[in-house]
């Protein structure tokens, strides 16, 4: 059987190396983690009223939507968390 040839590889070489920019992660984010920690809380205290009043309360025209409410805010704060850095 004919053996078969061995190519050479050609030297890597890197490519130039760039000059590092510095990039601020902690500009203008501040209000993040504030406006998700107070959605969250208002989520569940939304919920938790809810449940304590039997339904009459925050908002007793709603019923029993009041649970989506609750959970639209808590869904708002995971939305607002993606913007986290």
């Amino acid at each position: 059987m004919p053996k078969s040839r061995i190519r050479k590889k050609a030297d890597f070489t890197p490519p130039p190396a760039k000059q590092a920019t510095n990039v601020n992660l902690n500009a203008g984010r501040n209000w993040v983690a504030p406006l998700m920690l107070a959605l969250f809380l208002i989520g569940l205290a939304w919920i938790v009223v809810f449940y304590v009043t039997t339904g009459d309360m925050p908002v007793g025209a709603l019923g029993n939507w009041n649970i989506v409410v609750g959970f639209g805010f808590i869904a708002g704060g995971f939305v607002v968390s993606t913007q986290w850095k």
